[in-house]
């Protein structure tokens, strides 16, 4: 279900203060699955093809411009802010050649399904009404705008609980903040707002009333957490555990194996292929995409990255991102940072550490490890304790190991550097020069053993 882009508009609500977030980020910013709300919020009106699009900021409005950079729409400013109502009007000149339907929504409410918002514009351009407004049964209705109707179930007003009497606050049904208007209709009635009010402000749930005579209808959400707002970190944490849940069960559903959902934390942009199991306490988050058959171990923190096909990434691995193409195995306790990419087939084993590196298909590096700035061939052996000394305390450098290269145990490869094809590097050895095709290279002080000169244990004579 969708609508054409020239029949409706949208107006997202973004300019409170959320002073009960205690926090110097704006309200809409604080994240939800990975993604701060008003993107979730902004995904809502995309998915019924609203256009234009109308956000309206205030406080923090340089912060959330810079948030929504890139994005089709209009920013407008609400100052001062003085109310929902008063928040809406500060869109008008944007849509004033609108002929179409006008959405309505806020940019701390995540959690509406996109299905929700289709139906409630079809439900309001099948009636033909002036208002219809997205209402949600609850079993605790505090601090929520009670819908009061009248007996023939039409919606006669929405009162905000501080102004609402004992008999009032016992109603169930609430307003969810969204809505869909005939503009025209819209904007006459908060032209005659008053601010005589608990708040002293311009309420848009006022509008309800004034334009009841017109007709204003209501659209049921298909579940009561959908229209759970975000005004503290409370109601954070409690949008998140629903998202996750979604999450959870989406991928599940998919042909994803949780071995314990409730301890796997998903962001919302993430993509996990079919047969592949996630280990318990495993977070996985950005623009993540998962392959088919591949086994995330217990403990793993996977952020932006590309996991092929058949990938095992062993426990308490953390990679950013990073791409590991088929096959490979990963871990356990590596880190692969920013700009790595292990090929197909390859192996990175325990406290490893890769940071903008390329290690080729069949090449491994078992064991406790730094690889940093480097670009390693196929089939290329890595002893353990080998590190790449890319930072000569003012540039990076780059070290370059061509493939089949056998490195020994504890190297040191001061960069920049070339090991070429087919060479082997002695164990403990500093590499400072090229190597060249074939060779074997050493670079380690020759030993020397002098008789008498050991410590010797306590207690014997001198």
């Amino acid at each position: 279900m969708g609508v054409k882009t020239s029949e409706l508009a949208a107006v997202i609500l973004a300019a409170g203060q959320g002073k009960r977030m205690k926090s110097r980020i704006p309200k809409v910013l604080h994240p939800v699955a990975g993604r701060p709300m008003i993107h979730h919020v902004l995904g809502l009106a995309k998915s019924v093809g609203a256009s234009p699009i109308i956000v309206v900021v205030g406080h923090g409005a340089e912060a959330v411009r810079e948030a929504l950079k890139g994005e089709e729409l209009y920013l407008v400013v609400q100052d001062p802010q003085l109310g929902t109502g008063h928040a809406v009007m500060q869109a008008r000149k944007a849509i004033e050649d609108h002929e179409g339907d006008l959405l309505i929504l806020c940019g701390d409410m995540p959690l509406i399904l996109p299905e929700t918002i289709s139906g409630l514009v079809a439900h309001h351009k099948e009636l033909g009404c002036a208002m219809t407004v997205l209402v949600g049964t609850v079993e605790d209705p505090t601090g929520y705008g009670r819908v009061l109707r009248t007996e023939e179930g039409r919606v006669l007003k929405i009162v905000e609980e501080g102004d609402a009497s004992p008999g009032e606050r016992s109603v169930r049904e609430v307003n969810s903040g969204a809505y869909c208007a005939r503009p025209g209709d819209l904007f006459q009635a908060l032209e005659h707002l008053s601010c005589a009010n608990s708040q002293g402000e311009y309420y848009l749930t006022d509008a309800v009333e004034i334009l009841s005579p017109k007709g204003v209808s209501a659209y049921q959400c298909s579940f009561p957490e959908e229209i759970l707002g975000v005004n503290d970190r409370v109601e954070l944490a409690r949008a998140e555990a629903v998202m996750q849940h979604r999450l959870r069960l989406k991928w599940m559903r998919e042909g994803v194996s949780l071995v314990d959902p409730a301890s796997v934390i998903l962001g919302v942009d993430v993509t996990i292929g079919r047969d592949t199991v996630i280990e318990p306490r495993v977070t996985i988050q950005g623009r993540t995409e998962i392959g088919t058959e591949c086994q995330i171990g217990m403990g793993c923190v996977i952020r932006d990255s590309i996991i092929e096909d058949g990938v095992v990434i062993r426990p308490y691995s953390v990679i950013t991102e990073a791409h590991i193409e088929q096959g490979a195995t990963v871990g356990p306790f590596c880190h692969l940072r920013p700009g790595s990419r292990v090929g197909a087939g390859a192996r990175v084993g325990n406290f490893v550490e890769m940071k903008n590196t390329k290690l080729g298909r069949k090449s491994k590096a078992p064991h406790l490890s730094y690889l940093g700035d480097a670009e390693i061939g196929e089939e290329v052996n890595i002893g353990a304790g080998t590190i790449t000394c890319n930072y000569d305390g003012r540039e990076k450098h780059k070290t370059i190991i061509e493939d089949r290269v056998f490195v020994g145990s504890d190297t040191q490869f001061v960069a920049p550097v070339r090991v070429m094809e087919g060479a082997v590097v002695g164990a403990g050895s500093t590499i400072t020069e090229d190597v060249p095709p074939g060779a074997l290279a050493i670079a380690r002080s020759r030993q020397v053993n002098i008789p008498g000169r050991g410590r010797k244990r306590k207690g014997e004579e001198s």
